[in-house]
C-alpha cells in the first residue's frame, strides 16, 4: 500500500493545502475568493473520507462553489486523519489570501496573507488547538499590505477605454491611468501585473493578441508617468476570464477591461 494520501483545494485568491503522512492536503487560491470555485483534488484512502471532506467543503463554501475531483485509492493515512482534515476546513480560513495550509504527517504549515497581526496569531492558535499534540504547527502567515486595495479603489470599477479594435487609449482611458500612476508611485517597490482582457467576439488568437497589446499600451503610459518599467508586468488573457456574459452588449463591455494585480514579493 502506498503511504501517501493527499488533497488539494483551490479557491480564488485564497489557497490552502492539507497533506497527511504520509497524507497530504494542499489548497490554493484564485482571484475574487468571494465567489470563486473551490476545487478539491487528490487521493484519499476511502469513500467515507471523500464524502466527509466534500460535505464539509459544501457546508462551508456552498454546494455550487465546490468541484469534487477527489479520488479514492489504496493509500495509508495517520490515525483519525479524516477527522483532522475535516476539522481544519473552517470558515476562518477564508481570512487567508494567497496562501496555503499544508499538513504532512504530523507537521502542519499555514502560510499566506491576513489582514492584521491578531488574525495571524488567532488562526494558528485555532488550528493548533484543533489537533492532537502529535501535530507540529508552523505559522508562516504574514500581514498583507493594502497595496491591492489602493489600486482597486483608484480604478473604482471603471473601464480603461481604447479605440475600437485597437490598443490606442482614449482620453478618458488616459485620465484613469494618470490616477493609477499616482497610486503606483505611492507604493514604492511593489510590482504590479497589468492584465488585458477582451470579450469573446472574434477569433481567440486575435483577442489574445489585442489584450496583450492593450496591456503593453497601459504599461507604456504608466512608464511615461515615471512608474518604473521593472515594476510592471503585462499579460494578455483575451476572452478567457470573463466577468459578465458575452451575450449582451453590456456584458461584453465589462469584459473588455484592464486589471491591476499587486504581485507577491
Amino acid at each position: 500500500m502506498i503511504s501517501n494520501v493527499w488533497m488539494r483545494l483551490g479557491l480564488g485568491l485564497w489557497s490552502a493545502g492539507l497533506i497527511g503522512g504520509a497524507p497530504t492536503a494542499h489548497a490554493e487560491p484564485a482571484a475574487g475568493a468571494g465567489n470563486a470555485l473551490v476545487v478539491a483534488s487528490g487521493v484519499v484512502p476511502d469513500e467515507a473520507t471523500r464524502q466527509a471532506i466534500v460535505s464539509r467543503l459544501r457546508e462551508v463554501y456552498g454546494a455550487a462553489r465546490v468541484s469534487d475531483q477527489l479520488t479514492v485509492s489504496a493509500v495509508v493515512a495517520p490515525p483519525q486523519w479524516k477527522e483532522h482534515v475535516v476539522g481544519l476546513i473552517s470558515p476562518k480560513l477564508q481570512q487567508v489570501s494567497k496562501g496555503q495550509l499544508v499538513v504532512k504527517g504530523s507537521a502542519l504549515e499555514l502560510a499566506g496573507e491576513v489582514g492584521n497581526e491578531a488574525v495571524r496569531q488567532q488562526l494558528a492558535s485555532d488550528i493548533a488547538t484543533s489537533l492532537n499534540p502529535t501535530y507540529k504547527v508552523q505559522n508562516s502567515l504574514r500581514v498583507g499590505s493594502n497595496a491591492q486595495a489602493a489600486l482597486d479603489q483608484a480604478l473604482a470599477n471603471r473601464i480603461i477605454e481604447f479605440q475600437p479594435a485597437s490598443a490606442v487609449l482614449t482620453p478618458s482611458g488616459q485620465a484613469i491611468l494618470s490616477e493609477m500612476a499616482r497610486v503606483m508611485l505611492s507604493l514604492p517597490g511593489r510590482k504590479v501585473a497589468v492584465l488585458g482582457h477582451t470579450d469573446a467576439d472574434g477569433p481567440r488568437p486575435a483577442n489574445l493578441a489585442l489584450s496583450l497589446a492593450r496591456a503593453h499600451a497601459v504599461k507604456g503610459f504608466l512608464v511615461a508617468q515615471k512608474v518604473s518599467a521593472d515594476l510592471v508586468d503585462t499579460q494578455g488573457l483575451g476572452p478567457d476570464q470573463p466577468v459578465a456574459s458575452n451575450a449582451t452588449p453590456e456584458g461584453r463591455a465589462r469584459n473588455r477591461r484592464i486589471e491591476f494585480r499587486v504581485l507577491s514579493q
